[in-house]
């Protein structure tokens, strides 16, 4: 039997390795918040914390990830970070294909 210090080094090797690059490609990031009983609890920051899509990646992503990479993982659990000052709905770099009054920001070249 592994010791939790071993399986959470397992963890966030593979998060380190494995999920991280990915969810930074969209401009979030995830760590291990906490390990416990079989639930590995994440931290949700930076445009993961309060996007919609974050639950599916959580769910369908993360845990599915863990769930097979380290056996002893049985769910995941996710926790947005309260002090996100990401917006991860409205974009003002001019590509947004929306604003937050409902208006596109898309002009045609």
């Amino acid at each position: 039997m592994r010791t939790e210090k071993e399986i959470t080094e397992d963890i966030k090797s593979i998060i380190d390795s494995k999920i991280q690059p990915s969810v930074a490609q969209h401009g979030g990031v995830v760590s291990l918040q906490s390990y416990k009983d079989g639930v590995a609890t994440m931290f949700m920051s930076g445009a993961c914390s309060g996007c919609a899509s974050s639950m599916a990646t959580l769910k369908m992503g993360i845990e599915n990830m863990l769930t097979h990479y380290v056996p002893e993982v049985k769910s995941v659990d996710g926790v947005d970070d309260p002090n996100s000052q990401v917006d991860p709905y409205y974009s003002t770099d001019g590509y947004s294909t929306g604003g937050t009054d409902g208006s596109s920001n898309w002009e045609p070249s």
